[in-house]
């Protein structure tokens, strides 16, 4: 379908940052860029103004750039959701309802997203350290979660996208991933969702941007 396709076109050309934070953007724009006509375009708009990434601003749209406050408010929602699906994977786990090749790509993406960060490729890092936390969402096997998860992950990506920059703690953020790995591995609920909430939290106190004057 033309509407839905147009909308996933749109949405990574926005998590990519061709459009940018605060940028306007109008249905001609995009319909010319994408090869669609405005109509899809049109109802693009209307979806991922439903999923917070565009904002109304006069007769086209904006790109949605959280302040320090609506950044720490998303957060502490994405904390409470991690260690939910972080729980529940691990409860799975314990139930021997997941696969040890499941647990070995989780540990696999673990490993490649410390490589690449360690090697500064960090558009790069911030993917594979997407994928690692959705897996974990994944493994968790409740969809409602996970949906709601995605769409904190897409404003949290346009939001700090500006200020990617070498990280000065990729050893911890390294540490906090194998911790998370192996309260899942060990099926111990409690262990893995408190080690998910509190590598969020770390990761919020890290990213939030200074308030603007």
């Amino acid at each position: 379908m033309q509407t839905e396709s147009t909308r996933r076109s749109l949405r990574a050309l926005i998590l990519d940052g061709r459009y940018p934070p605060g940028a306007r953007l109008g249905e001609v724009e995009v319909a010319e860029a994408l090869g669609v006509s405005r109509t899809p375009v049109r109802e693009a708009f209307r979806a991922l103004a439903a999923d917070g990434l565009l904002a109304a601003a006069g007769r086209g749209v904006r790109v949605v750039e959280l302040s320090a406050d609506e950044l720490t408010h998303v957060y502490r929602v994405r904390a409470a959701l991690e260690a939910l699906t972080a729980e529940l994977a691990a409860e799975r786990q314990r139930a021997g309802r997941l696969a040890p090749a499941e647990l070995t790509d989780l540990a696999e993406l673990a490993d490649r997203t410390h490589r690449a960060t360690v090697e500064r490729e960090l558009t790069e890092a911030v993917g594979l350290n997407r994928q690692f936390h959705r897996r974990v969402a994944e493994l968790a096997g409740n969809p409602v979660a996970l949906h709601s998860l995605e769409r904190l992950w897409d404003q949290i990506q346009v939001s700090t996208r500006r200020s990617l920059h070498a990280p000065d703690r990729t050893a911890l953020v390294d540490d906090q991933h194998r911790e998370l790995l192996a309260a899942v591995t060990a099926g111990d609920p409690a262990a893995a969702g408190a080690a998910a909430r509190r590598h969020v939290l770390d990761t919020c106190a890290a990213a939030r941007p200074p308030e603007k004057e």
